[in-house]
């Protein structure tokens, strides 16, 4: 009864945090409205929460808001039309049917009207028609300084995005006053939603959002809505039969990268059972070559990350690669792996794997959690993990392994932590002794302080 009472009362989340990107979109608007027209990009991964934050930002201003669909272009600027006389109250004459004489007209509008205009997944016009890019661009220089349209563009395919704005090939490169790249919400954010639709939520219900949503907006909404506010009902609804998570994976992956996805997504999936080292890599996939699909996927995608121990030169060979995104770390070790589950409608055994294998899984993601958490904190100027072996390396022998090494701020203090999520697992001495090979290679002129860190500590 309790689960059906929160998703009655539970109609819409309402708008969580941001604060910094609403300021920054605030004074750009004035800018706008009150000396010349300012274009920003707000971009971020697909359910990141753009479009919320664009139109939260839009209140009570004037706003005309575009979506630009997968179509035709005379078709799209048809329904831009429709959109712009509702919106503005403004006339605009019929017939138009290509966007750069329809964009032409909203900046000739600027000139007596102060107004936000709205192009929500503006990369679509690559599929559309790519000349738009260079008509915007001309438009938008010869028009610009004397209008007041606050221009606010967003898209979700990352690639596309910084290929239209970042490369300095193309025609919009250095337009943007600003680029804002949403990320997912700190572990703070987590806490106080968690704490707004379950009061008596325990550390554990909160490791579980953290695990598998990552933080990301649009996934929480989904989970408060339907009244998904501990452990056991996050992972039901994620692994549940007509669960939209399901399939979100595959449509993230082909969103960035296409029909040309295959190679990427057996490297993915090797990363996150394990595999985090080429070698092991190249061992599961048959990939004899690895270093340009990992460079795409990490510098083009974004989506991968290099993990070097702390304190190791940029340019070391000790690297461990890991999925960046959390849910697509959980997507790619559960659903993924048991596709035979699902395709046979087994949603119930899938649950009960998940079920058993969270102790050990939720452990690993709870490092990442303190991580998250202390650099959200704002008094750490380094952060990270350490590993070596007996020699000093990561490939003589036996590992010194240690989960967060972290350094203050203008201090010659450190903070070094195992992670359990049982306090009763930790063994001081072994630590200790670990500590103690840190302390010789890398702090000696530290003030160290050291500790386990667990459940407890959320």
């Amino acid at each position: 009864m309790a689960k059906i009472a929160v998703a009655k009362n539970a109609l819409c989340m309402k708008f969580y945090d941001r604060q910094k990107e609403l300021e920054a979109l605030e004074i750009t608007r004035n800018i706008s409205f009150t000396m010349s027209s300012q274009m920003t990009v707000v971009t971020g991964r697909r359910r990141i929460g753009k479009t919320k934050l664009i139109l939260k930002s839009c209140e009570n201003t004037p706003t005309a808001y575009l979506f630009v669909a997968r179509s035709n272009e005379a078709t799209l600027c048809n329904q831009f039309t429709q959109s712009l006389r509702q919106a503005l109250g403004i006339f605009v004459p019929e017939g138009i049917v290509a966007f750069r004489d329809l964009f032409a007209y909203c900046m000739e509008v600027g000139r007596t009207h102060c107004y936000n205009l709205v192009l929500d997944e503006f990369q679509e016009f690559y599929n559309i028609n790519q000349s738009v890019f260079s008509e915007v661009q001309d438009i938008w220089d010869r028009m610009k300084d004397d209008t007041h349209v606050n221009l606010i563009v967003s898209g979700s395919v990352f690639t596309l995005i910084h290929r239209i704005f970042q490369d300095y090939k193309e025609p919009l490169y250095g337009r943007a006053s600003s680029i804002l790249r949403l990320k997912p919400f700190p572990p703070s954010v987590l806490k106080q939603i968690l704490r707004d639709y379950n009061d008596a939520y325990s550390n554990d219900d909160l490791l579980a959002l953290y695990m598998i949503t990552g933080g990301v907006p649009k996934y929480l909404e989904i989970l408060m809505e339907r009244g998904c506010v501990n452990r056991d009902e996050i992972i039901d609804e994620v692994c549940g039969e007509n669960s939209i998570f399901i399939d979100e994976g595959n449509v993230l992956i082909m969103q960035e990268m296409g029909k040309q996805y295959g190679t990427y997504y057996s490297v993915l999936a090797a990363i996150a059972n394990g595999m985090s080292d080429t070698t092991r890599m190249s061992q599961v996939t048959g990939i004899g070559t690895l270093g340009g699909i990992l460079q795409r996927l990490e510098e083009d995608y974004d989506i991968i990350a290099k993990q070097r121990p702390i304190f190791a030169k940029p340019g070391s060979k000790t690297v461990r690669y890991e999925i960046k995104d959390h849910f697509m770390r959980f997507w790619f070790r559960y659903i993924v792996k048991y596709q035979s589950l699902i395709q046979s409608g087994q949603f119930n055994r899938l649950k009960e794997i998940v079920r058993l294998d969270y102790t050990t899984y939720s452990g690993r993601e709870l490092e990442s959690y303190f991580k998250d958490k202390m650099c959200e904190e704002q008094h750490i100027a380094q952060i990270g993990s350490w590993w070596a072996g007996p020699k000093g390396n990561s490939n003589d022998g036996a590992q010194n392994e240690i989960d967060i090494v972290a350094l203050y701020y203008d201090s010659n203090k450190a903070f070094v932590a195992e992670v359990k999520r049982d306090k009763r697992n930790f063994h001081k001495t072994a630590f200790e002794e670990k500590v103690n090979v840190l302390r010789t290679r890398h702090l000696a002129n530290y003030d160290i302080e050291t500790g386990c860190l667990s459940l407890l500590d959320m």
